[in-house]
């Protein structure tokens, strides 16, 4: 008979149940991860040093960027960026590292729940009864189940599914950085190869007027009025500048097959048709510096990796409790050759408390301090990133706006040089000047309007680039999880506790 001091008064089981379960759902709500925020970057200013009338100083957030190239004013660029989404190998090859993100999201939130394993088993034993000295054989036939669940009891998993998840939004990010810098080499690439057709353009005009002053150079050496030195003077301007265009010709399908690669096409058999002017440089809208890190996918990847690092402290600090397992098991067993009928019934309930370690040599502090060490890293990388972001955007300003100054005045210096080309010639029919007089002015006129297609090549290829420097039609949402940028500035605690 139980004494009153051990008699289980009626409830108390259900109770004590009930009880054990509000200590783990409280204990399920503890976190060991430092609270995150984002570290404080220095005060933006209002707008950019370097902006100017080619790049209005003024926020353009509200214009949509989805297809930020055709801002450059280019039918033939904007059919070309179209094919990149489906022809890129290098983009493929990006969203299958997105895809393995997100999976190991997945694989890390399936701890959250139980698992259960089935099992079953069928044999035939033999066996020696002594009482008989006769050997009996019997079918052995089992099946059964197990279950098992770990309380997230002190955050380990779901910081480890916040680290997963921080891990595939940079990976996003991570994406959208390699769109972006495929659909800027594209840009660059598709001006570099319009500029070399109005050399190439320019070239064969050149050409052919120098065929025409070698001809007259050789009807006045034949007539008496020149001699053979202005001749050979003019064939061998001629020379040199065929020389030139066939130089002209071979970058040109070096940058055509770059083209081809990045769209995913064969270099052999894709080809555009050429073009003897360049486009006019566009007028283009520049957001505000504070919201610049909003467009650039690689800050938003780098704030993500801090955040999986931030997440990561809170798995190092839960090593130092012990993990608790709830499990489960049942089942039944037959000798009779009949398994569904005539088994015998065996389970058992209860958890399980896994081995803490007590003294493992500074393990667990060493790994501890090495994710406090991982998050300085990615936090200072953040503020790295973004402080670049903001020089290359001053940088492109800085070339747009003074590049437009230089094509201005190279744009008078060939005004110049093409009326002294005009002078020199004439004088040279009337016999006031040598045909080397001519040859300078020619030289010079070509030269001249060879820096005015580079200057305009470079600014529209400065154009493609403070695009892609202000983070192209990406948003920052697309990575970062919302009311994330209301977090204040700070960093993890200090200390390892």
């Amino acid at each position: 008979m139980a004494t009153p001091s051990t008699r289980t008064r009626p409830g108390m089981a259900p109770e004590r149940g009930r009880v054990v379960l509000c200590m783990l759902v409280v204990l399920c709500g503890c976190n060991l991860a430092p609270r995150y925020h984002r570290p404080a970057l220095p005060d933006m200013p209002a707008a950019f040093r370097e902006a100017g009338p080619w790049t209005p100083a003024r926020p353009a957030d509200a214009i949509p960027r989805g297809a930020w190239w055709t801002a450059m004013g280019d039918d033939g660029l904007n059919r070309l960026e179209d094919r990149i989404e489906h022809g890129s190998p290098q983009l493929a090859s990006a969203v299958a590292r997105y895809d393995q993100a997100r999976a190991l999201v997945r694989r890390a939130r399936a701890d959250f729940f139980p698992q259960i394993d089935a099992t079953a088993s069928a044999q035939r034993e033999r066996a020696l009864f002594a009482a008989t000295g006769r050997y009996y054989e019997y079918p052995d036939e089992a099946t059964g189940g197990t279950v098992s669940w770990e309380p997230d009891i002190w955050g380990r998993i779901r910081n480890l599914v916040r680290a997963a998840r921080a891990g595939a939004q940079a990976s996003a990010a991570d994406l959208a950085s390699v769109r972006l810098s495929l659909e800027g080499e594209l840009g660059d690439d598709y001006f570099q190869l319009r500029g070399l057709d109005a050399r190439i353009a320019l070239l064969r005009r050149t050409i052919a007027a120098y065929a025409a002053a070698l001809e007259l150079t050789t009807t006045r050496f034949t007539g008496g009025a020149a001699n053979e030195l202005d001749v050979g003077r003019a064939r061998t301007q001629l020379a040199t500048t065929q020389s030139a265009l066939d130089q002209q010709v071979a970058d040109r399908a070096v940058v055509e097959h770059a083209i081809a690669v990045l769209i995913g096409e064969q270099p052999s058999t894709f080809s555009l048709p050429p073009v003897d002017d360049l486009p006019p440089v566009p007028v283009l809208p520049v957001t505000a510096p504070s919201r610049l890190l909003e467009r650039r996918p690689d800050v938003a990847a780098a704030e993500r990796h801090m955040a999986a690092a931030n997440a990561r402290i809170g798995v190092a600090r839960a090593a130092f409790f012990p993990n608790i397992t709830l499990g489960a098991n049942g089942g039944s067993e037959t000798t009779t050759g009949m398994l569904a009928s005539a088994g015998t019934g065996v389970w058992a309930l209860g958890p399980a408390l896994a081995t803490l370690a007590i003294f493992d040599g500074g393990r667990r502090f060493a790994n501890l301090a090495l994710t406090h060490a991982q998050y300085a890293q990615a936090a200072a990388d953040y503020r790295q990133t973004a402080l670049n972001a903001l020089r290359e955007v001053e940088d492109q300003l800085a070339l747009l706006n003074h590049l437009a100054d230089a094509a201005s005045r190279q744009g008078e210096g060939v005004v110049a040089a093409t009326r002294t080309d005009s002078l020199a010639a004439i004088q040279y029919r009337e016999g006031a000047v040598d045909y080397l007089q001519v040859v300078i002015a020619q030289t010079a006129e070509l030269q001249a309007r060879e820096d005015l297609i580079t200057l305009d090549t470079r600014r529209l290829v400065s154009g493609v680039d403070l695009m892609r420097a202000m983070g192209g039609g990406w948003k920052a949402d697309a990575a970062s999880p919302r009311g994330s940028g209301a977090q204040p500035p700070g960093g993890p605690a200090k200390s390892f506790w």
